[in-house]
């Protein structure tokens, strides 16, 4: 390049541009005369896929046709079918109807036809009706009164004869219930009586404690009597020590208090260690051993009656009623008693004879604690029978054993009759009898003393007091009041056990006799 000059460096560059353009051009032309061939192949393939298409769109064009030709076809029949069913449901609708106005012509009819007779039965009626009056005007004339008069005293009589009726029919039914009633009822009672033959026994209140020589009574009384002292404080009761040879008195009205302590001493005579430490160490151990004893006992009388499965408070109870008394007799010796009774009067009367035994033993046991429970001793032992019992029945006859309910079951009957046969027997209770009279006595006095009183009657070992009154003068409202007036006098004036029952009979006799 350096021996060229510029002449020639300027043709190598004109030559190599005019190359250069050529070569380019070539190729331009190369790629135009391709792009011209694929536009000629795109152009055939789309005029081939053009044909197809309109080859497959005129056929599905037929098949639709086709389809659409069935569909109507199908479609008319179906049009032609459902005006042909509404035209006969038409047919069908209009032949009820001219049914229905048949049908309503006819109803038409009628009702005229029954009004027509409607109005001749008013007619006959009124007619009826103003001669009835005009015969019932001449009957009043010929009768001289009017219907109304004549009516009630139609009705008068007539209720007249019906009460009397009545009141014959009552009195016979009467007399003769009474007279089954108590017939059967002594034949019971009897049998059970005679079934029956217990032994009768009376408690004390005191106690006597025998000791081996009257060196002993020094030794109980102790320095400034302080043993006596300890040991009636430990125990409750009263300790008589007299002039008495070898021999100690416990006095208390609680048994169970006059046990406890004849433990106590007995153990302290035999120990010969007598001083107030000594004391109530043997008291504590008496009361448990009492306590035991109470359990022990209660238990022994529900299985001598028949009863083994009985609550085990309940059996504490029953042991307790050891210790106590009514009158003089043993509670629980008299709750074993009523129990036999009870089974009896129950086996006579076709009943339970377990359920009337398990009441009948059970039916004092609210005395176990009525020094601690206000209330009747039935109706506590109710409760307590209640809690441990399951039995509606033992805890009806524990509840009415003394007929304090209003209204009383065949339990509390059992139980009642039982409890009275047992407390009645003669020597079953003991009572001084100038203090019972002067509580009846005292009774009847109160009753007496109120205005329309005629008698009164103190009865059932004056538990109840029955007072009869003057009818003209009490009325069944004043003898309501006359009764809770005696009752709240009563309970101001007397002291009494237990409770009494007021009941006030007001009564009209009718006499007639046929001749």
């Amino acid at each position: 390049m350096e021996g060229l000059g510029l002449p020639e460096i300027l043709a190598i560059l004109f030559s190599f541009i005019i190359g250069v353009i050529f070569g380019g051009m070539a190729a331009f032309l190369s790629r135009g005369m391709m792009a011209n061939r694929q536009i000629r192949i795109a152009q055939r393939k789309a005029a081939k896929i053009v044909a197809e298409a309109r080859v497959e769109a005129k056929d599905v064009l037929n098949e639709t046709k086709n389809e659409a030709g069935k569909l109507k076809a199908t479609t008319d029949a179906e049009h032609k079918e459902r005006r042909a069913e509404l035209q006969r449901q038409e047919n069908r609708l209009t032949q009820k109807e001219a049914t229905l106005e048949h049908k309503l012509e006819d109803v038409g009819q009628r009702e005229r036809n029954l009004t027509n007779k409607e109005k001749e039965l008013e007619s006959i009626r009124t007619n009826l009706t103003e001669a009835k009056e005009e015969q019932l005007k001449k009957l009043e004339l010929i009768a001289g009164m009017s219907s109304e008069e004549a009516k009630k005293g139609l009705f008068e009589n007539m209720e007249m004869e019906i009460q009397e009726e009545a009141g014959r029919r009552l009195r016979d039914w009467e007399t003769k219930i009474t007279a089954e009633a108590g017939e059967k009822a002594r034949g019971i009672l009897s049998h059970v009586i005679q079934r029956s033959a217990s032994e009768v026994v009376s408690e004390t209140t005191t106690n006597v404690v025998p000791l081996p020589s009257d060196e002993m009574k020094g030794r109980l009384i102790g320095r400034e009597g302080r043993n006596i002292r300890a040991l009636e404080q430990a125990t409750g009761v009263d300790l008589i020590i007299d002039d008495t040879p070898e021999a100690v008195t416990i006095s208390s009205f609680d048994p169970m208090r006059r046990e406890i302590a004849r433990q106590a001493l007995s153990k302290l005579i035999l120990d010969g260690r007598i001083h107030p430490a000594r004391i109530e160490e043997e008291v504590t151990k008496a009361k448990e051993e009492v306590e035991a004893t109470i359990y022990n006992t209660g238990e022994q009388a529900a299985l001598q009656v028949g009863i083994p499965r009985l609550h085990p408070e309940l059996m504490k109870l029953l042991g307790r009623l050891k210790y106590r008394t009514s009158y003089g007799q043993n509670v629980l010796a008299h709750s074993i008693e009523v129990s036999y009774l009870a089974g009896m009067i129950a086996s006579e009367l076709g009943a339970n004879v377990a359920l009337a035994k398990k009441a009948g033993l059970l039916h004092d046991i609210g005395k176990a604690v009525d020094r601690e429970v206000e209330g009747t001793h039935a109706a506590i032992g109710a409760d307590l029978v209640k809690q441990w019992d399951k039995s509606v029945e033992v805890v009806k006859g524990v509840a009415e054993h003394h007929l304090e309910a209003g209204e009383t079951s065949i339990w509390g009957f059992i139980v009642s009759a039982a409890d009275a046969i047992s407390s009645a027997r003669p020597g079953a209770r003991r009572e001084s009898l100038e203090s019972y009279l002067k509580r009846l006595r005292a009774l009847e006095e109160i009753a007496d003393g109120f205005k329309g009183v005629d008698k009164s009657y103190a009865i059932q070992a004056g538990r109840e007091i029955r007072i009869l009154v003057k009818p003209e003068e009490i009325d069944d409202l004043a003898a309501m009041r006359m009764a809770r007036d005696i009752v709240k006098k009563i309970e101001e004036s007397l002291e009494y056990p237990g409770q009494i029952r007021v009941i006030v009979l007001r009564e009209t006799r009718a006499i007639d006799y046929a001749k």
